[in-house]
Protein backbone atom coordinates (compact mmCIF):
# COMPACT_ATOMS: atom_id res chain seq x y z
CA UNK A 1 0.00 0.00 0.00
CA UNK A 2 1.21 3.49 -1.01
CA UNK A 3 1.89 5.86 1.95
CA UNK A 4 0.13 8.46 2.28
CA UNK A 5 1.91 11.73 1.68
CA UNK A 6 2.21 14.30 4.21
CA UNK A 7 4.05 17.15 6.35
CA UNK A 8 4.96 17.91 9.52
CA UNK A 9 2.42 19.59 11.87
CA UNK A 10 3.02 23.01 12.23
CA UNK A 11 4.23 23.03 8.53
CA UNK A 12 2.44 23.93 5.31
CA UNK A 13 2.23 23.81 2.02
CA UNK A 14 1.44 26.84 -0.26
CA UNK A 15 -0.39 26.74 -3.49
CA UNK A 16 -0.22 29.10 -6.53
CA UNK A 17 -3.08 31.09 -5.30
CA UNK A 18 -1.86 31.51 -1.89
CA UNK A 19 1.58 32.18 -2.61
CA UNK A 20 0.48 35.27 -5.06
CA UNK A 21 -1.04 36.94 -1.85
CA UNK A 22 2.07 36.26 0.44
CA UNK A 23 4.56 37.66 -1.86
CA UNK A 24 1.99 40.53 -2.13
CA UNK A 25 2.99 41.15 1.38
CA UNK A 26 6.56 40.54 0.76
CA UNK A 27 6.54 42.97 -1.64
CA UNK A 28 4.95 45.60 0.05
CA UNK A 29 6.95 44.85 2.70
CA UNK A 30 10.17 44.74 0.95
CA UNK A 31 9.77 48.32 -1.05
CA UNK A 32 9.10 50.17 2.27
CA UNK A 33 12.77 48.43 3.82
CA UNK A 34 14.54 49.71 0.73
CA UNK A 35 12.58 53.59 0.53
CA UNK A 36 14.35 54.07 4.00
CA UNK A 37 17.65 53.23 2.94
CA UNK A 38 17.60 49.15 4.56
CA UNK A 39 19.54 46.56 2.44
CA UNK A 40 19.05 42.87 2.05
CA UNK A 41 21.21 39.60 3.40
CA UNK A 42 20.39 36.44 3.92
CA UNK A 43 21.94 34.27 6.50
CA UNK A 44 21.49 30.27 6.57
CA UNK A 45 19.02 28.14 7.93
CA UNK A 46 21.39 26.39 9.92
CA UNK A 47 23.40 28.34 12.87
CA UNK A 48 25.68 26.71 15.32
CA UNK A 49 24.03 25.78 18.39
CA UNK A 50 26.50 27.70 20.41
CA UNK A 51 25.51 30.90 18.37
CA UNK A 52 21.58 30.59 19.34
CA UNK A 53 21.26 28.78 22.83
CA UNK A 54 21.16 30.97 26.01
CA UNK A 55 20.01 33.91 23.89
CA UNK A 56 15.88 33.46 23.82
CA UNK A 57 15.66 32.55 27.41
CA UNK A 58 15.73 29.59 29.27
CA UNK A 59 11.83 28.78 27.32
CA UNK A 60 13.23 30.10 24.23
CA UNK A 61 15.85 27.15 24.34
CA UNK A 62 13.89 24.40 24.69
CA UNK A 63 11.94 25.03 21.44
CA UNK A 64 14.97 24.99 19.67
CA UNK A 65 14.98 22.62 16.74
CA UNK A 66 18.35 21.07 17.40
CA UNK A 67 19.60 18.90 13.68
CA UNK A 68 21.35 15.31 14.70
CA UNK A 69 25.36 15.10 13.39
CA UNK A 70 25.86 14.08 10.65
CA UNK A 71 27.41 10.51 10.39
CA UNK A 72 27.68 8.05 13.54
CA UNK A 73 25.78 11.01 15.88
CA UNK A 74 26.04 8.63 18.78
CA UNK A 75 30.23 8.22 18.31
CA UNK A 76 31.94 8.24 21.28
CA UNK A 77 28.53 9.13 23.59
CA UNK A 78 27.82 7.29 26.92
CA UNK A 79 24.90 5.40 26.41
CA UNK A 80 24.08 3.68 29.41
CA UNK A 81 20.91 4.27 30.92
CA UNK A 82 22.03 6.83 33.81
CA UNK A 83 23.59 9.03 31.15
CA UNK A 84 20.71 9.35 28.94
CA UNK A 85 19.24 12.35 29.77
CA UNK A 86 17.90 14.85 27.57
CA UNK A 87 19.62 17.89 28.08
CA UNK A 88 22.96 16.22 28.46
CA UNK A 89 22.79 14.20 25.22
CA UNK A 90 21.84 17.04 23.35
CA UNK A 91 24.85 18.85 23.10
CA UNK A 92 26.66 15.73 22.68
CA UNK A 93 24.80 14.56 19.14
CA UNK A 94 23.92 17.79 18.15
CA UNK A 95 26.32 20.58 17.36
CA UNK A 96 23.54 22.59 14.62
CA UNK A 97 20.00 23.73 15.30
CA UNK A 98 17.97 25.96 12.82
CA UNK A 99 17.31 29.51 13.56
CA UNK A 100 15.00 30.68 16.28
CA UNK A 101 14.91 34.29 14.50
CA UNK A 102 16.43 36.48 12.48
CA UNK A 103 18.03 38.76 15.20
CA UNK A 104 20.58 36.16 16.66
CA UNK A 105 22.31 35.19 13.60
CA UNK A 106 22.02 38.70 12.51
CA UNK A 107 23.87 39.89 15.22
CA UNK A 108 26.52 37.04 14.38
CA UNK A 109 26.66 38.50 11.23
CA UNK A 110 27.28 41.47 11.61
CA UNK A 111 30.85 40.76 14.34
CA UNK A 112 32.32 38.24 11.45
CA UNK A 113 31.69 41.37 8.82
CA UNK A 114 32.36 43.99 11.01
CA UNK A 115 35.31 45.11 8.79
CA UNK A 116 33.30 44.84 5.68
CA UNK A 117 29.84 46.83 6.87
CA UNK A 118 29.21 50.53 6.91
CA UNK A 119 28.22 51.31 10.40
CA UNK A 120 25.28 52.52 11.03
CA UNK A 121 24.31 49.25 9.46
CA UNK A 122 20.98 48.89 8.22
CA UNK A 123 19.17 46.00 6.58
CA UNK A 124 16.45 43.74 6.13
CA UNK A 125 16.10 39.91 5.93
CA UNK A 126 13.22 37.96 4.67
CA UNK A 127 13.44 34.41 5.89
CA UNK A 128 11.32 31.87 7.66
CA UNK A 129 12.67 30.80 11.13
CA UNK A 130 11.76 27.47 12.94
CA UNK A 131 10.13 26.89 16.56
CA UNK A 132 9.28 23.88 18.34
CA UNK A 133 5.99 25.25 19.21
CA UNK A 134 2.56 23.83 19.72
CA UNK A 135 1.12 24.53 16.82
CA UNK A 136 -1.96 26.76 17.33
CA UNK A 137 -4.22 29.09 15.24
CA UNK A 138 -1.68 32.01 14.08
CA UNK A 139 1.47 29.61 15.42
CA UNK A 140 3.43 27.72 13.16
CA UNK A 141 6.54 25.91 13.55
CA UNK A 142 7.86 27.28 10.24
CA UNK A 143 6.90 30.95 9.32
CA UNK A 144 8.48 33.53 7.88
CA UNK A 145 9.83 36.67 9.71
CA UNK A 146 10.44 40.25 7.68
CA UNK A 147 13.06 41.85 9.99
CA UNK A 148 14.75 45.32 9.27
CA UNK A 149 17.48 46.73 11.70
CA UNK A 150 19.86 49.63 12.31
CA UNK A 151 22.71 48.81 14.21
CA UNK A 152 25.70 50.93 15.60
CA UNK A 153 23.68 53.97 16.88
CA UNK A 154 22.18 55.01 20.16
CA UNK A 155 19.81 57.50 18.61
CA UNK A 156 15.79 57.31 19.46
CA UNK A 157 15.34 58.40 15.75
CA UNK A 158 15.94 55.11 14.84
CA UNK A 159 13.27 53.37 16.94
CA UNK A 160 10.63 56.63 15.45
CA UNK A 161 12.13 55.57 12.29
CA UNK A 162 10.94 51.74 12.44
CA UNK A 163 7.60 53.26 14.14
CA UNK A 164 7.34 55.09 10.49
CA UNK A 165 8.09 51.79 8.85
CA UNK A 166 5.23 50.61 10.87
CA UNK A 167 2.81 52.55 9.50
CA UNK A 168 3.86 53.07 5.79
CA UNK A 169 3.45 49.28 5.08
CA UNK A 170 0.34 48.71 7.46
CA UNK A 171 -1.27 51.98 5.73
CA UNK A 172 -0.43 50.55 2.04
CA UNK A 173 -1.86 46.51 3.12
CA UNK A 174 -4.91 48.50 4.45
CA UNK A 175 -4.67 46.86 8.03
CA UNK A 176 -5.94 49.32 11.16
CA UNK A 177 -3.19 48.75 13.82
CA UNK A 178 -2.07 49.85 16.90
CA UNK A 179 1.73 49.87 18.48
CA UNK A 180 1.79 49.30 21.80
CA UNK A 181 5.44 50.66 23.12
CA UNK A 182 7.01 49.81 26.44
CA UNK A 183 11.13 50.33 27.63
CA UNK A 184 13.07 47.04 29.17
CA UNK A 185 14.84 50.14 31.58
CA UNK A 186 10.99 51.19 32.80
CA UNK A 187 10.47 47.40 33.73
CA UNK A 188 13.68 47.47 35.35
CA UNK A 189 12.79 50.50 37.57
CA UNK A 190 9.32 48.54 38.23
CA UNK A 191 11.26 46.05 39.53
CA UNK A 192 13.69 47.93 41.66
CA UNK A 193 10.45 49.66 42.92
CA UNK A 194 8.80 46.41 44.20
CA UNK A 195 11.87 45.35 45.90
CA UNK A 196 12.55 42.77 43.08
CA UNK A 197 15.59 43.84 41.43
CA UNK A 198 16.98 40.20 41.03
CA UNK A 199 14.18 39.29 39.67
CA UNK A 200 13.57 40.94 36.54
CA UNK A 201 13.66 38.19 33.80
CA UNK A 202 10.97 36.02 35.91
CA UNK A 203 8.68 39.26 35.60
CA UNK A 204 9.24 40.09 32.48
CA UNK A 205 8.81 36.47 31.19
CA UNK A 206 5.13 36.67 33.64
CA UNK A 207 3.73 39.32 32.76
CA UNK A 208 4.53 38.73 28.67
CA UNK A 209 1.72 36.27 29.04
CA UNK A 210 -0.89 38.35 30.74
CA UNK A 211 -2.84 39.06 27.58
CA UNK A 212 -2.92 34.84 27.15
CA UNK A 213 -3.09 33.69 30.78
CA UNK A 214 -4.65 36.52 32.69
CA UNK A 215 -3.54 38.14 35.71
CA UNK A 216 -4.57 35.34 38.99
CA UNK A 217 -2.02 33.08 37.14
CA UNK A 218 0.55 35.70 36.10
CA UNK A 219 0.59 36.61 40.15
CA UNK A 220 0.53 32.59 40.64
CA UNK A 221 3.33 32.40 38.44
CA UNK A 222 5.59 34.97 40.16
CA UNK A 223 5.12 33.11 43.62
CA UNK A 224 6.58 30.13 42.20
CA UNK A 225 9.34 32.27 41.06
CA UNK A 226 10.05 33.22 44.54
CA UNK A 227 8.63 36.98 44.63
CA UNK A 228 6.96 38.03 47.75
CA UNK A 229 3.39 38.86 48.12
CA UNK A 230 4.08 42.35 49.05
CA UNK A 231 6.12 42.61 45.45
CA UNK A 232 3.22 41.07 43.91
CA UNK A 233 0.82 44.00 45.28
CA UNK A 234 3.16 46.73 44.70
CA UNK A 235 2.86 45.43 40.94
CA UNK A 236 -0.67 45.68 40.63
CA UNK A 237 -1.47 48.74 40.19
CA UNK A 238 1.70 49.29 37.72
CA UNK A 239 0.56 46.84 35.72
CA UNK A 240 -3.05 48.43 35.68
CA UNK A 241 -2.33 51.75 35.48
CA UNK A 242 -5.14 54.03 34.03
CA UNK A 243 -4.45 57.35 31.92
CA UNK A 244 -3.72 58.36 28.35
CA UNK A 245 0.08 57.86 27.64
CA UNK A 246 1.33 61.32 28.73
CA UNK A 247 -0.42 60.44 32.12
CA UNK A 248 0.99 57.57 32.77
CA UNK A 249 4.89 58.74 32.22
CA UNK A 250 3.84 61.19 35.03
CA UNK A 251 2.40 58.98 37.29
CA UNK A 252 5.81 56.49 36.50
CA UNK A 253 8.13 59.43 37.76
CA UNK A 254 6.23 59.67 40.69
CA UNK A 255 6.86 55.77 41.23
CA UNK A 256 10.12 55.12 39.67
CA UNK A 257 11.71 58.63 38.93
CA UNK A 258 13.88 57.88 41.90
CA UNK A 259 15.42 55.09 40.07
CA UNK A 260 18.51 55.55 37.93
CA UNK A 261 17.18 52.90 34.96
CA UNK A 262 13.69 54.00 35.78
CA UNK A 263 14.49 57.59 35.00
CA UNK A 264 16.52 56.88 31.59
CA UNK A 265 13.84 54.93 30.52
CA UNK A 266 11.12 57.08 31.14
CA UNK A 267 13.26 59.61 29.62
CA UNK A 268 13.55 57.70 26.49
CA UNK A 269 10.05 56.98 26.00
CA UNK A 270 9.19 60.90 26.45
CA UNK A 271 12.15 61.43 23.58
CA UNK A 272 10.18 58.87 21.15
CA UNK A 273 6.83 59.67 22.05
CA UNK A 274 8.07 63.75 21.03
CA UNK A 275 9.38 62.31 17.62
CA UNK A 276 5.79 60.52 16.90
CA UNK A 277 3.70 63.42 18.01
CA UNK A 278 5.62 65.27 15.02
CA UNK A 279 5.38 62.44 12.47
CA UNK A 280 1.92 62.27 10.77
CA UNK A 281 1.27 58.70 11.04
CA UNK A 282 -1.85 56.83 10.52
CA UNK A 283 -1.56 54.42 13.27
CA UNK A 284 -2.27 55.08 17.08
CA UNK A 285 0.48 54.44 20.01
CA UNK A 286 0.16 53.90 23.54
CA UNK A 287 2.57 53.40 26.21
CA UNK A 288 1.53 49.62 27.81
CA UNK A 289 3.23 48.52 31.10
CA UNK A 290 2.50 45.13 30.71
CA UNK A 291 4.30 45.33 27.58
CA UNK A 292 7.47 42.89 28.68
CA UNK A 293 8.39 40.58 25.55
CA UNK A 294 10.09 37.56 27.11
CA UNK A 295 13.16 37.52 25.05
CA UNK A 296 16.21 38.46 27.47
CA UNK A 297 17.86 40.63 25.13
CA UNK A 298 15.69 43.65 24.83
CA UNK A 299 17.32 46.53 27.27
CA UNK A 300 16.10 49.85 25.47
CA UNK A 301 12.12 50.39 23.55
CA UNK A 302 10.12 47.70 23.27
CA UNK A 303 7.50 47.46 20.84
CA UNK A 304 4.42 45.21 19.88
CA UNK A 305 1.62 45.88 16.75
CA UNK A 306 -1.90 44.18 16.93
CA UNK A 307 -4.57 45.21 13.99
CA UNK A 308 -7.84 47.05 15.67
CA UNK A 309 -10.32 44.90 13.50
CA UNK A 310 -9.06 41.16 13.36
CA UNK A 311 -8.93 38.51 16.60
CA UNK A 312 -5.27 37.94 16.34
CA UNK A 313 -2.32 38.30 18.76
CA UNK A 314 0.63 40.38 17.83
CA UNK A 315 1.99 41.18 13.78
CA UNK A 316 4.73 42.90 14.64
CA UNK A 317 7.09 43.96 17.29
CA UNK A 318 10.58 44.38 18.44
CA UNK A 319 12.78 46.79 20.62
CA UNK A 320 16.41 47.99 21.17
CA UNK A 321 19.30 45.48 22.07
CA UNK A 322 21.91 47.36 23.57
CA UNK A 323 25.11 44.39 23.74
CA UNK A 324 23.40 41.42 21.48
CA UNK A 325 27.07 41.83 19.66
CA UNK A 326 29.09 41.53 22.73
CA UNK A 327 28.09 38.11 23.45
CA UNK A 328 29.75 37.23 19.54
CA UNK A 329 33.33 39.50 21.30
CA UNK A 330 31.72 43.32 19.76
CA UNK A 331 30.93 44.77 22.74
CA UNK A 332 28.84 48.24 23.02
CA UNK A 333 27.34 48.23 19.66
CA UNK A 334 24.10 49.14 20.16
CA UNK A 335 21.14 48.05 17.87
CA UNK A 336 17.10 48.53 17.42
CA UNK A 337 14.68 46.48 14.82
CA UNK A 338 11.34 45.25 14.57
CA UNK A 339 10.06 41.81 12.83
CA UNK A 340 6.57 41.37 10.55
CA UNK A 341 5.11 38.05 11.04
CA UNK A 342 4.30 37.58 7.51
CA UNK A 343 1.92 34.67 8.04
CA UNK A 344 0.03 36.74 10.57
CA UNK A 345 -0.26 39.11 8.79
CA UNK A 346 -1.70 37.04 5.89
CA UNK A 347 -4.22 35.72 8.37
CA UNK A 348 -5.29 39.31 9.62
CA UNK A 349 -5.44 40.19 5.50
CA UNK A 350 -7.92 36.82 4.95
CA UNK A 351 -10.38 37.21 7.92
CA UNK A 352 -10.58 40.95 6.54
CA UNK A 353 -10.70 40.26 2.70
CA UNK A 354 -7.67 43.05 2.16
CA UNK A 355 -6.28 40.96 -0.85
CA UNK A 356 -6.48 42.87 -3.65
CA UNK A 357 -8.05 40.67 -6.53
CA UNK A 358 -5.36 41.00 -9.27
CA UNK A 359 -1.83 41.63 -8.46
CA UNK A 360 1.39 41.73 -10.59
CA UNK A 361 2.09 37.85 -10.12
CA UNK A 362 -1.23 36.83 -11.97
CA UNK A 363 -1.83 36.12 -16.02
CA UNK A 364 -3.79 39.38 -17.46
CA UNK A 365 -4.68 37.71 -20.78
CA UNK A 366 -4.91 34.06 -21.89
CA UNK A 367 -5.00 33.86 -26.11
CA UNK A 368 -6.99 30.45 -27.09
CA UNK A 369 -5.48 27.96 -29.59
CA UNK A 370 -7.35 26.79 -31.96
CA UNK A 371 -4.99 24.96 -34.17
CA UNK A 372 -1.35 25.94 -35.66
CA UNK A 373 -2.43 28.29 -38.48
CA UNK A 374 -4.12 30.84 -35.60
CA UNK A 375 -1.41 29.87 -33.20
CA UNK A 376 1.30 31.52 -35.28
CA UNK A 377 -0.53 34.34 -35.84
CA UNK A 378 -1.03 34.93 -32.35
CA UNK A 379 2.42 34.05 -30.80
CA UNK A 380 3.77 37.54 -31.74
CA UNK A 381 1.50 39.31 -29.81
CA UNK A 382 1.98 37.36 -26.95
CA UNK A 383 5.51 38.33 -27.39
CA UNK A 384 4.99 41.64 -27.42
CA UNK A 385 2.73 42.16 -24.54
CA UNK A 386 5.28 40.02 -22.53
CA UNK A 387 8.26 42.42 -24.21
CA UNK A 388 5.87 45.22 -22.59
CA UNK A 389 5.45 43.94 -18.80
CA UNK A 390 1.81 42.25 -19.32
CA UNK A 391 1.90 38.86 -17.82
CA UNK A 392 0.57 36.67 -20.94
CA UNK A 393 -0.26 33.22 -21.74
CA UNK A 394 -1.14 31.11 -24.37
CA UNK A 395 -2.74 27.43 -24.06
CA UNK A 396 0.00 25.26 -25.09
CA UNK A 397 -2.77 22.76 -26.90
CA UNK A 398 -5.60 22.54 -29.73
CA UNK A 399 -8.21 21.84 -27.33
CA UNK A 400 -11.79 22.84 -27.19
CA UNK A 401 -12.24 26.26 -26.41
CA UNK A 402 -15.01 25.51 -23.78
CA UNK A 403 -11.72 23.64 -21.75
CA UNK A 404 -9.24 26.61 -22.17
CA UNK A 405 -12.07 29.26 -21.31
CA UNK A 406 -12.86 26.93 -17.82
CA UNK A 407 -8.77 26.95 -17.81
CA UNK A 408 -8.86 30.75 -17.52
CA UNK A 409 -11.65 30.83 -15.17
CA UNK A 410 -9.98 28.27 -12.54
CA UNK A 411 -6.94 30.53 -12.89
CA UNK A 412 -9.01 34.33 -12.45
CA UNK A 413 -7.47 35.31 -15.76
CA UNK A 414 -9.24 38.46 -15.95
CA UNK A 415 -9.21 38.54 -20.54
CA UNK A 416 -9.19 35.81 -22.79
CA UNK A 417 -7.74 36.83 -26.28
CA UNK A 418 -9.46 34.79 -29.51
CA UNK A 419 -8.37 34.94 -32.92
CA UNK A 420 -10.54 32.46 -35.06
CA UNK A 421 -10.61 32.31 -39.16
CA UNK A 422 -12.24 35.68 -39.21
CA UNK A 423 -10.62 37.73 -36.60
CA UNK A 424 -7.30 36.24 -38.53
CA UNK A 425 -8.72 37.35 -41.88
CA UNK A 426 -9.53 40.89 -40.54
CA UNK A 427 -6.05 40.99 -38.34
CA UNK A 428 -8.10 41.27 -35.64
CA UNK A 429 -8.47 40.12 -31.79
CA UNK A 430 -11.81 39.35 -29.83
CA UNK A 431 -11.34 40.12 -26.34
CA UNK A 432 -13.71 38.49 -23.86
CA UNK A 433 -13.70 40.21 -20.50
CA UNK A 434 -14.40 36.60 -18.37
CA UNK A 435 -16.26 38.63 -15.29
CA UNK A 436 -18.90 39.79 -17.36
CA UNK A 437 -18.95 37.87 -20.41
CA UNK A 438 -18.70 40.90 -22.57
CA UNK A 439 -16.51 40.81 -25.90
CA UNK A 440 -15.31 43.23 -28.07
CA UNK A 441 -13.10 43.17 -31.23
CA UNK A 442 -9.87 45.43 -31.63
CA UNK A 443 -7.25 45.48 -34.47
CA UNK A 444 -4.49 43.69 -33.79
CA UNK A 445 -2.35 46.27 -33.66
CA UNK A 446 -3.63 47.82 -30.90
CA UNK A 447 -3.79 44.84 -28.79
CA UNK A 448 -0.76 46.18 -26.35
CA UNK A 449 -2.31 49.50 -25.92
CA UNK A 450 -5.82 48.45 -24.54
CA UNK A 451 -4.93 45.57 -22.48
CA UNK A 452 -2.55 48.25 -20.66
CA UNK A 453 -5.26 50.78 -20.57
CA UNK A 454 -7.47 47.81 -18.73
CA UNK A 455 -4.87 46.51 -16.53
CA UNK A 456 -4.60 50.00 -15.12
CA UNK A 457 -8.39 50.62 -14.56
Amino acid sequence: MAQKPSIPKGMRDFDPQTMVKRNYIFDTIKSVFKRFGYLPIETPAMENLTTLLGKYGEEGDKLLFKVLNSGDFLAGVDTSTDNLFAQKMATKISEKGLRYDLTVPFARFVVQYRNDIVFPFKRYQMQPVWRADRPQKGRYREFYQCDVDVVGSDSLLNEAELVQIVDDVFKQLKINVIVKINNRKILSGIAEYIGATERLTDITVAIDKLDKIGIEAVNNELIEKGLSVESIDLLQPVLFMTGNSREKIEKLKLLIGQTETGLKGIDEITILFNYLDFFNLNLGFELDLTLARGLNYYTGAIFEVKSKDASMGSICGGGRYDDLTGIFGMPGVSGVGISFGADRIFDVMTELSLFPTGTSETTLALFVNFGKFEELYCLPFVQQLRDDGLNTEIYPDHEKMKKQIKYADQKKIPYVIIAGENEIEHNQFTIKRMSTGEQFTVKNTEIVHILKELAAN
